[in-house]
């Protein structure tokens, strides 16, 4: 919902946050700015604690109707949200580039990732997770027989991040939705307009409206709203060090973290090299590398390293910078300028420490360019640390058993890439790499909606993918039936 705001000359647009199907403005508003040109995108209304309160309160109260709520209404509303967003489909993809600075053709592919990510929560719904246990396996036990169901843990706060302000809202939503529990999404104060959005077309369903809040507050709000009794389960996509954070501040409730990471690649001899270098300058530059899963570590068998590298600098060097609302955009501006700032800074300081540039290494503003590192060292912190833009390095080894103790080198755990024919090394990564998916042919940055998505290490703890947070956002409960014939 929105207001319209004289200020000058100019009708500037204030976007008002949504609490238990109330839209309310509040007292105090901030910009949201595009991050390619610096341009106004909106004026957004800051709740006040007061409306925390009520959005809070108003889901606790409302948890018991909506853990009761039939398995055929939740799937309807969620139905209704995914055809929603099918028919706005375009308007979902601009406000996307308009707020996150994510190039159209990466945005509209994000609106129909969400499409799909609603309809998978209404079909894992309707499918049914419940379970029948023979308990008649011991003479001692009788004849019982237990009937397994899964119920709602109870409220849920859900932290998103910016640069998939629709998708991986949704990916929170939407399994809350599911299951019967309320939820209190906070957004990324970058990027809001997407969860409020979301909470236009919740608003068009039949659901208790205290079912769904949506708070644009700062990450401090946040933090304090974690520690609230009232929250039974924590959804957090973020920073490792909040991430962390909050799950030692709430021990007694459930938590799932999707945090960091630097994902390594392994490029093997028997590869297709042209299709991996092709696949790794997509995976490291589509976000302009603001993806937990953007391809970050390269390790190359030694004895295609020459070719693979230059095939990986043509494939690079043919990515389009510049101006997101252009359909032929692959790369546009990081989220804003104090991640341009360390971003640059870590390229001159591997630069200065003895890495050379096989590509990029320019800064454009709003733009980085993308870059390829080589002859890096472990210690530098565009290979041990999170970039989060568009800057991948580049290794070479000998042994593949050693490659793939390069890509467990890391603090971080969450997807690792390997493109082999070899199924016997496939297997061996799958077994040893210690990560929440190894993708084979193709770069750690490939997710498909339905699947299992989290990460080890610093990476994370639980995860997503819509049957598999429903699992979380849930408790098994057995019923035992005695004395039955059987």
């Amino acid at each position: 919902m929105t207001d319209n705001v004289h200020g000058g000359a100019e009708m500037a647009e204030t976007k008002r946050y949504l609490v238990a199907g109330e839209w309310r403005a509040g007292t105090e508003t901030f910009e949201v700015t595009n991050p390619y040109d610096g341009s106004l995108v909106a004026e957004v209304a800051s709740p006040s604690s007061a409306d925390i309160e009520a959005a809070v309160q108003a889901a606790h109260d409302t948890f018991d109707e909506a853990r009761k709520l039939p398995v055929h209404a939740r799937a309807e509303a969620l139905m209704h949200i995914s055809r929603a967003i099918e028919a706005r489909l375009d308007e979902a993809a601009e406000l996307i580039v308009r707020e996150g600075g994510k190039p159209l053709k990466w945005a509209k592919g994000e609106a129909a990732r969400a499409v799909s990510t609603f309809r998978w929560a209404a079909e894992e719904v309707r499918r049914g997770h419940d379970e029948v246990m023979r308990l008649d396996t011991e003479a001692a036990l009788g004849s019982r027989m237990g009937i397994i169901r899964n119920f709602p843990l109870g409220p849920v706060l859900a932290i998103a991040p910016f640069n998939f302000p629709i998708n991986l809202v949704a990916h929170k939503m939407a399994p809350a939705i599911a299951v019967g529990a309320p939820i209190v999404i906070k957004p990324a104060t970058k990027t809001p307009l997407g969860a409020l959005f979301l909470g236009e077309l919740f608003c068009e369903t039949d659901l208790p409206v205290g079912m769904l809040s949506v708070l644009p507050v700062r990450g401090s709000e946040a933090g304090e709203m974690a520690k609230d009794e009232r929250f039974a389960k924590i959804s957090f996509t973020g920073s490792s060090e909040v991430g962390w954070g909050i799950k030692r501040d709430a021990p007694k409730k459930a938590v799932t973290l999707e945090l960091g990471g630097n994902a390594g690649v392994i490029v093997h001899s028997d590869a297709d090299l042209a299709h991996a270098a092709k696949r790794i300058a997509f995976g490291g530059f589509y976000q302009a590398g603001q993806s937990c899963i953007s391809v970050q570590r390269v390790l190359v068998h030694e004895d295609v390293s020459e070719e693979f590298n230059g095939l990986l600098a043509a494939e690079v060097g043919k990515l389009k910078t510049g101006d997101t609302m252009d359909p032929d955009t692959d790369v546009g501006p990081v989220i804003d300028h104090e991640s341009l700032e360390r971003i640059s800074a870590w390229v001159d300081e591997a630069v200065q420490s003895g890495a050379e540039l096989l590509v990029g290494g320019k800064r454009e503003d709003p733009c980085y360019s993308p870059t390829v590192l080589v002859k890096t060292d472990e210690d530098m912190k565009v290979r041990c640390e999170e970039i989060f833009g568009p800057v991948i390095t580049v290794g070479t080894y000998s042994d593949y058993e050693g490659a793939i103790a390069e890509v467990n080198n890391s603090k971080y755990g969450l997807q690792a890439g390997v493109f082999t024919s070899d199924l016997n090394r496939i297997m061996l990564a799958h077994r040893d790499i210690v990560v929440g998916g190894v993708i084979v042919n193709d770069v750690s940055s490939f997710r498909a909606d339905q699947m299992p998505y989290g990460g080890s290490k610093d990476s994370g703890f639980g995860r997503e993918g819509l049957k598999y947070a429903m699992e979380e956002m849930t408790e098994p409960r057995i019923l035992v039936l005695s004395n039955i014939p059987l």
